[in-house]
């Protein structure tokens, strides 16, 4: 006997939990909301059937989505990697355009997975991107499988040499200018727009910002690499790409990963309310990012690029 979809559990944001809360002298047991951690498998999925009429790319994940398989396919997993659900769609097409592995033509569908081998638990945890080509890319990526985690992204990431090769250099002299007033602000905008994090307190957030402040999008996660592939999903699935006229802010740190993410997608100015790593710097500098850290109580240092910011 098959089941229906509305029948299978489907995680969300946040998970209650019943946990002992200690203040002082006084104890008392109350309930919690945690940020929900749970694994997504993404897969990859060509058609062979290029000729034929195929839907185009969603951009939310509505239980209404189409069957991701179809009788002989060729699929082949490509990542496991560890993430608050919700966009989960956006966060496998920004995770495969950031790596290299698909670019915005090659985006067929994109379907949580209702295989009868799955468990039911598991079916709102695996992916299905269909290619429109018919047959998988042959990558390296592709034989090791991406591992990662909601901690520090993706291991044994593509490095600088292999960007030279699939990413120019960003355009100087042009493009966004942003005033230091205006990215004192954004900071508490990204919080106030963070809906999860406001209940657990336990999710990193990634904004897209205009260069005059406003909001364009925001995405959360227990990894702020995984934000930063949903924003860039929901850009690749709206075909707003390339980036060029967006600030990229992250809560925590910049990192090697996420400035790889932010390069691919065309962003000029990436920012984050703590530091940078030597390599998320090394990798600004070479491309010609305008990279901000220590964003916080009206200052910030600037790391490269500093044309972008449009100081007195």
């Amino acid at each position: 006997m098959s089941t229906s979809r509305a029948d299978l559990p489907r995680p969300g944001p946040s998970t209650r939990a019943r946990v002992l809360a200690v203040s002082g002298d006084i104890v008392r047991e109350r309930r919690d909301d945690l940020a929900t951690e749970e694994p997504l498998e993404i897969r990859l999925s060509a058609s062979r059937h290029v000729g034929s009429a195929t839907p185009r790319p969603r951009t939310a994940d509505g239980s209404t989505s189409t069957s991701a398989g179809v009788p002989g396919d060729a699929h082949r997993t490509v990542a496991i990697t560890m993430r608050t659900p919700g966009h989960d769609f956006e966060l496998a097409a920004g995770f495969l355009y950031g790596e290299g592995v698909i670019t915005p033509g090659d985006l067929s569908s994109i379907a949580y997975c209702t295989d009868e081998d799955l468990p039911r638990e598991a079916r709102y945890n695996t992916v299905t991107v269909r290619l429109r080509q018919g047959r998988l890319p042959e990558l390296p990526a592709l034989d090791r499988h991406f591992m990662t985690s909601s901690a520090c992204g993706v291991c044994g990431s593509a490095g600088l040499e292999v960007l030279r090769d699939r990413c120019a250099p960003l355009p100087a002299g042009t493009g966004v200018q942003i005033a230091p007033k205006v990215l004192y602000g954004l900071p508490d905008r990204l919080r106030a727009a963070q809906s999860v994090f406001g209940k657990t307190g336990g999710l990193h957030a990634a904004g897209l910002f205009t260069a005059a402040g406003d909001l364009v999008a925001v995405r959360e996660d227990v990894g702020r690499h995984n934000a930063v592939d949903k924003l860039v999903g929901w850009a690749l699935m709206t075909e707003r790409l390339p980036l060029r006229d967006s600030v990229l802010l992250v809560s925590g740190r910049s990192s090697y990963e996420i400035a790889q993410k932010a390069l691919s997608a065309g962003i000029p100015v990436v920012c984050s309310v703590s530091a940078p790593s030597s390599l998320a710097v090394e990798l600004a500098r070479e491309f010609g990012m305008t990279l901000v850290g220590f964003l916080r109580d009206e200052r910030f240092n600037v790391y490269s690029a500093p044309e972008r910011i449009a100081t007195p």
